[in-house]
Parts: structure tokens; sequence; C-alpha cells
């Protein structure tokens, strides 16, 4: 398992400086059964390799594999505990670009985000805000191996 390790920035406009760096490694977090049926419930997904625990025992991953969206709905709150950035008034998700399931989660597996810094641009200001949007490579590994579950680029926005 990898320490967790954070980096904190004043402002938005400090991420123009850490491009290209590690930002750090996410406490570790499990992804429970519990999660994965809620997260069915939600989606309408009631895929057996996702629900049903009896028959996945016999399926291909031998057991329940966690949804790949909902692994990618966990980058957001991973790399929260990656990067902090302490003064700005808001901050908006602003999409993605490159995503890979690379391997099956299973249920009750301990993860972590590791997130990479790829590019950081002022924002111009849009309705008297400017800003900054960065990108972040955030790859989820298992926590036991540093084995790559889903490796995703999040975009996102900081506004001061």
């Amino acid at each position: 398992m990898r320490t967790p390790r954070r980096t904190i920035v004043r402002e938005p406009r400090e991420l123009l400086g850490l491009v290209g760096e590690e930002l750090g490694a996410s406490k570790a977090r499990v992804v429970t059964q519990e999660e994965v049926d809620q997260f069915a419930d939600v989606t309408k997904d009631h895929q057996w390799i996702h629900v049903d625990v009896e028959r996945a025992k016999k399926g291909p991953f031998g057991g329940t594999i966690v949804h790949g969206f909902l692994t990618l709905a966990l980058v957001p709150r991973l790399l929260e505990d990656v990067l902090t950035v302490e003064n700005f008034s808001m901050g908006i998700n602003y999409g993605l670009d490159r995503v890979r399931f690379v391997k099956p989660l299973p249920p009750g597996t301990e993860i972590q985000g590791v997130a990479k810094l790829t590019s950081a641009e002022r924002i111009p200001a849009e309705n008297g805000l400017e800003g900054v949007q960065a990108k972040a490579s955030v790859v989820v590994e298992f926590a036991d191996d540093a084995t790559t579950c889903c490796v995703a680029e999040i975009l996102f926005r900081y506004y001061p």
C-alpha cells in the first residue's frame, strides 16, 4: 500500500506551476457490495455480474465486480484526498478525457488513487470570474499491489 500523500496549494493559480508533478496518493478505500447494490438501484444496472453474489461466483470473475462507472464516480473523491486547494469560491468537475477500466474491481478490495497533474491553464474571465482549469491523470490502484484498476483523465475548474 502506498503511503497517503497530499499536495496543498493556497490558491488555484498555484496549480500552474505543478504541471507534470505527482500530487500524491489517496487513503485506501473499500467499495462494499451494499454500495454496488445501491449504485445498481440508482442506475437501473442490475446485471448479475454486479449484484447476484451466488451466480457471480460461477462467472468469469469468480464473484461480483464493481460497476465501472461506480469506480469512475469515485475518482473526484480520491482526487480530493490527494489535492487540497485552500482558497476558492467554486470548484467544478469539467469533464473527462481518456477513461479505461483496466481490471475488474471486486467489492471489498482496498483501492487507492494516485494523481499526476498533466495540465493547468488560466480560464479567461467568464461572468467576471477568472479561474484555472486543470487536468489530472488519476490511476485507481489495488492498494495491496499497486496494480491498475482504472485510469481517468479528469478536468476540473477552480474559481477564486
